[in-house]
């Protein structure tokens, strides 16, 4: 009788085994793909600022002379601070933690981007950006 007790004790402690092996699995999964899910859409809001900056170029690049148009740049994208520039008629945006970077093409500018607010305009068929 006291065998059949220990062999009933082993089971059960085996099943408990087996079923927080599974639990742990089910919840590493879990994390795992909640964790995916946060990057992409990190990933999705960082290049939607540098879209809407380029958007904004684009738009003044496009426009008649005497165009003019202030837009603002938030001072931290997606909770982290970063850094703006255009260089070479490229835009840079870069979280200083380098999780996130990207890099797109856009008209010649004379001037500098800064965050915060922007005034943008066309004059002689040139795009001026903050000067």
């Amino acid at each position: 009788m006291e065998n059949h007790k220990a062999q009933t004790g082993i089971e059960f402690f085996i099943l408990v085994i087996a079923t927080a092996i599974i639990f742990s699995l089910l919840l590493g999964v879990l994390q795992v793909t909640l964790s995916e899910k946060t990057r992409e859409k990190n990933d999705l809001r960082f290049k939607e600022t540098a879209l809407t900056i380029q958007n904004e170029i684009n738009l003044a690049a496009d426009a008649s002379d005497g165009y003019k148009r202030e837009f603002y740049i938030p001072q931290e994208v997606i909770g982290r601070a970063y850094e703006i520039s255009i260089i070479d008629s490229f835009l840079y945006l870069r979280t200083l933690d380098e999780q996130h970077s990207i890099a797109l093409e856009v008209p010649y500018v004379v001037g500098n981007i800064t965050k915060g607010t922007n005034i943008i305009r066309k004059v002689d068929g040139q795009v001026f950006l903050n000067s």
